[in-house]
């Protein structure tokens, strides 16, 4: 049985899903009080305001980020694979994370936006390490798109399976990029 997450946890949890399903502005400190079955006082206590729960879950997204570049640097089938493969994953913590910092940005929050370019940069040098830096760009847009596609295609049941025949496509042009 999975264990149940810590309050904090479950606000940022509850951050998150609001987020992602309506956008900041439906995202108020009431809302995710009562969507993570705590007080609002509960919700204080981890996050004295809206401010400091944007920035923890920058961070826990920052957090994830680095766990994947770090098992996307040390994946036997190289960054490039790994990310095209990854980009299925619509609905792991990373993915999600990425998700609710994305509303962040479309509602022109300055630090997600910073955040994505700051991301995009690191990702760009470890793919362009591997298939070189023209080709990175091409595969970095590849498993973007795939993974967009993927998470509207999927809807709320996360299921990416039926674009497995996508992400086999954009391996073979990894290769090609590669040669």
């Amino acid at each position: 049985m999975a264990k149940k997450p810590g309050a904090r946890d479950a606000v940022l949890d509850a951050f998150e899903e609001l987020l992602i399903q309506a956008g900041e502005r439906s995202a108020t400190l009431d809302t995710v009080a009562k969507r993570a079955g705590v007080s609002k006082g509960g919700l204080l206590y981890h996050f004295p305001n809206k401010y400091a729960l944007i920035t923890a879950t920058l961070e826990r997204l920052d957090r994830l980020a680095s766990e994947d570049r770090g098992q996307m640097t040390s994946a036997p089938e190289g960054p490039a694979v790994y990310f095209i493969q990854s980009s299925l994953r619509s609905n792991s913590p990373l993915q999600r994370s990425l998700m609710a910092v994305t509303r962040l940005a479309e509602g022109a929050d300055k630090e997600a936006r910073r955040y994505f370019v700051s991301t995009q940069q690191r990702l760009l040098e470890l793919i362009g390490a591997d298939i070189g830096e023209e080709a990175a760009k091409a595969v970095l847009y590849m498993g973007n798109g795939l993974n967009f596609n993927a998470m509207w295609e999927s809807g709320p049941s996360w299921n990416a399976d039926g674009r497995q025949g996508d992400a086999e496509q954009l391996l073979s042009a990894v290769e090609r990029l590669r040669s």
